[in-house]
């Protein structure tokens, strides 16, 4: 059985199935998810809670099933947790795991709690993940994407009884916070705290937020890739900002951006060829959110533009390699930003309605 992580609430009030599985890559949401699965347990009298932790390829399964299948020795009920940090549990532990779904199918004194991390298509058509999802309930922790960032701040706030000032006062606080703490939940959740010590319940202003959030925000670099493809300068400026803080390596930031160029200039190339857009799109492996960013910026991308972005790019390979170029910076990180928001302004521009 499957369940979006906002159902698991309504389902744990309709009682406990005998095994969980939680896989994502969200921190805060994995361990609320699972602290909600906990307390149900223990509210239905599962008074003992054992954890194993799958490191290494030599881990004893044997402990996990003897768990499962023995007797408990210190209350009726108890909660086996296996974490599998690595999200891969190797062929012993692959037969262990549909074991296990087996053995606690129907049990009333067990409950099983397996915890990973983010899975792919393939792991989750898997053998073992299909006995846990077919034996028990599983559940996908997805990130909050920038976009959900200030709603999901304003539920936080709401469930310590704050909240910002109705329109568009409230509106420009919410995205300032968000803006501070994408990417770091943890330390959303903590300033998300602060701001119930700091003020009491009721309205917030755009002062008091701004004066009490501090700047968390860690940045992914493949996440770059949808603010320069959505033509978003100014997120693209600080996204870069926020990556050279923290340390990102330059030829790493380079890749995406170039990554995205060739795909820009390859389905440009192919579209102009007469390839229908769906399948140039397949060919070029670009799907999910990043084919909706394609689509719309392939009408303002001609094929000149598309080799000026190509040429701009090996300017940059360069340079962020150690050697200069003509008319660019010499700092990577300057040519970086330089490059980075030419993409962005090329995918800004009115379309075309002559290209596809």
């Amino acid at each position: 059985m499957q369940l979006a992580a906002a159902q698991l609430g309504a389902h744990l009030q309709k009682g406990l199935r005998p095994l969980y599985a939680l896989h994502g890559d969200e921190p805060l949401l994995l361990q609320e998810a699972a602290d909600a699965i906990r307390a149900a347990a223990r509210a239905q009298g599962f008074g003992e809670r054992t954890v194993h932790t799958v490191a290494g390829a030599h881990f004893d399964w044997s402990e996990v099933l003897a768990a499962t299948g023995s007797m408990s020795l210190f209350a009726e009920r108890r909660i086996v947790e296996v974490r599998i940090p690595s999200g891969k549990p190797g062929k012993d532990g692959s037969v262990a795991l549909q074991q296990l779904a087996e053995q606690v199918a129907g049990s009333a004194d067990t409950l099983v709690l397996v915890l990973l991390p983010r899975l792919d298509r393939q792991t989750r058509s898997g053998a073992w993940f299909m006995a846990l999802e077919n034996g028990g309930v599983t559940v996908q922790i997805d990130p909050v994407e920038r976009a959900g960032l200030p709603a999901w701040i304003a539920r936080r706030l709401q469930q310590q009884d704050q909240r910002v000032a109705p329109g568009e006062d409230g509106q420009h606080a919410l995205q300032l916070f968000a803006d501070r703490i994408e990417g770091n939940l943890l330390a959303a959740h903590q300033e998300i705290q602060k701001l119930a010590l700091l003020h009491p319940p009721g309205e917030l202003g755009l002062e008091q937020i701004a004066s009490a959030v501090g700047n968390v925000a860690r940045y992914d670099v493949f996440k770059l890739s949808e603010a320069v493809l959505g033509g978003r300068p100014a997120r693209v400026q600080r996204m870069l900002d926020g990556l050279q803080a923290e340390g990102e390596a330059e030829v790493l930031v380079h890749y995406t951006l170039a990554e995205d160029i060739r795909t820009l200039a390859r389905v440009r190339a192919a579209v102009d060829a007469g390839r229908p857009l769906p399948m140039a799109l397949r060919e070029q492996r670009v799907w999910g959110p990043r084919e909706k960013l394609v689509e719309r910026a392939l009408p303002r991308i001609d094929g000149a533009t598309a080799a000026g972005l190509l040429q701009a790019a090996h300017a940059v390979d360069g340079i962020v390699k150690g050697l200069p170029a003509p008319g660019w910076p010499r700092d990577g990180w300057q040519a970086l930003h330089r490059l980075a928001q030419q993409v962005c302004a090329a995918c800004a521009a009115p379309p075309d309605r002559r290209r596809a």
